[in-house]
């Protein structure tokens, strides 16, 4: 029992390595240098902007691929920093807050039409929970389910979804409801918005995904007790589970 501890640490430490790289300490640095050290909305932005920029590149040049988390981290950014010119309107300065859920929530949708759906790094780690053999059945899932790859794809349509009708709720109270109001009313917006991405993507995508997780683990599981009592060795992999 032992043995596995220290594997599935390490397996969830990398799980979670590129999410808090690319959005935590991005997201963690803005509010620490706006509200923690004071400095101005464009200062926070730009200086926020750094570790993305450094990683896009770096990913570009090195690795010849483009990271999604940082990239659209760092394009959020911009969008900030330019609306951060905007000044002078109450209801505007409101308004443009809801920028950043709809930079979001399009990167997400986008990433789905490329077929890379942007959510999947925030969602493995807790199904998989650095379990070898559930990041082995995830694998075989990915490539033999077109149930699994479905469900994966709607779970990150599920957050662009949402993160889009925060953005449009917030714009319309921003112009409809008093200024003192939608002060303190954008922050529920913005909470009623995460639970119901958790409600309903746990529903209609992470909850299903987990169950073919389980059973997938549980068939080769099977496979190799069978393969065990009866002194035959293969190398493929047991096929999925479930039914396509």
């Amino acid at each position: 029992m032992t043995t596995n501890t220290v594997p599935r640490l390490h397996s969830k430490k990398n799980a979670f390595a590129p999410l808090i790289m690319d959005v935590a300490v991005p997201i963690g640095s803005y509010y620490l240098f706006k509200d923690g050290l004071g400095t101005s909305t464009l200062t926070a932005l730009g200086l926020s902007s750094v570790l993305p920029a450094v990683r896009t590149v770096w990913s570009a040049v090195r690795e010849r691929t483009v990271n999604a988390f940082a990239t659209l981290i760092l394009f959020v950014n911009l969008v900030g920093l330019l609306l951060s010119f905007v000044a002078g309107d109450p209801r505007l300065m409101l308004a443009k807050d809801s920028g950043v859920s709809s930079a979001i929530g399009i990167g997400i949708l986008v990433s789905v039409a490329l077929g890379k759906p942007m959510m999947t790094a925030g969602m493995r780690p807790w199904i998989v929970k650095g379990d070898a053999q559930r990041e082995a059945a995830w694998e075989r899932l990915l490539v033999g389910s077109p149930a699994f790859r479905r469900a994966e794809r709607v779970f990150s349509v599920v957050w662009g979804v949402v993160l889009l009708g925060e953005c449009v709720v917030r714009v319309v109270g921003a112009y409809t409801l008093p200024v003192d109001t939608m002060v303190w009313l954008g922050s529920v917006i913005m909470a009623v918005a995460m639970a119901l991405g958790f409600f309903v993507g746990g529903a209609l995508a992470a909850g299903p995904m987990a169950r073919m997780l389980a059973a997938e683990v549980q068939a080769g599981a099977r496979t190799f007790t069978v393969e065990a009592e009866s002194g035959e060795t293969r190398t493929a992999a047991p096929a999925p589970a479930l039914a396509r």
